[in-house]
């Protein structure tokens, strides 16, 4: 495996708080990718904003302004997550689509893959610059521009289930499903505008449990406890 992007859920980072940064949970996942990245494993990283941000859940708010907004919140977690993994020992840079002024880089593939040459984590904030669309699209989307192998979805829950764990005690978890079977079951691996760019485009996508101790390191080198999307 040469390059992965891996996707990080606002809420997870923010820990047992539900708000904010869980600073150890973050460290965490910091000392993670600087074993990746010692070991000559390219890492770019996509962040959720729901830490920070619900704009959508309000009837007040339109739906472009909330969106933008959200867009801003996934770049402040950039920036903070980007300062700890520099903490502890790793070169980083954050890449927007829109200008950010001197907090952020323009988003181009050749930039990208100058950062990867030289061992830096890249962060892609911002999501895709456009309203109605997700970090969930986001992430696919960058995935595939930067030739990335797989999508990595580090949530809380530890992989696909075909009804949700936390109601269902029965609820099955797959060990392996095809994108075909999340988009027509709507599984919600990932959103579906997602989910079909992810299989028009052949991208896999592998779920796991960011929870689980060293998991990031786990999955990339094939200690596996989640759930593989295929394509």
């Amino acid at each position: 495996m040469r390059r992965i992007l891996l996707k990080l859920s606002g809420e997870a980072l923010a820990g047992d708080r539900k708000t904010g940064f869980d600073e150890e949970t973050v460290r965490k996942v910091a000392l993670q990718v600087k074993q990746l990245i010692d070991d000559g494993i390219q890492v770019g990283i996509v962040i959720g904003g729901g830490n920070f941000w619900r704009g959508r859940s309000s009837e007040n708010i339109d739906r472009t302004k909330a969106d933008q907004i959200g867009m801003l919140a996934t770049v402040m977690n950039c920036i903070y997550v980007s300062e700890i993994f520099r903490s502890v020992g790793m070169m980083t840079n954050i890449l927007t689509p829109f200008e950010c002024g001197s907090f952020t880089k323009l988003f181009s593939k050749d930039r990208a893959n100058k950062y990867f040459a030289k061992n830096m984590v890249v962060f892609f904030a911002g999501g895709t610059g456009h309203p109605y669309f997700s970090t969930d699209t986001g992430v696919v989307l960058r995935a595939i521009e930067v030739d990335a192998d797989v999508i990595l979805l580090a949530k809380s829950i530890d992989g696909v289930y075909d009804d949700d764990p936390a109601k269902n005690p029965d609820a099955k978890k797959f060990g392996e499903i095809h994108i075909n079977d999340v988009i027509s079951r709507n599984l919600q691996v990932v959103d579906m505008t997602a989910s079909i760019l992810a299989r028009d485009n052949k991208m896999p996508m592998w779920v796991f449990s960011l929870n689980e101790e060293n998991s990031i390191v786990n999955t990339v080198m094939g200690k596996f406890n989640g759930t593989k999307v295929i394509v």
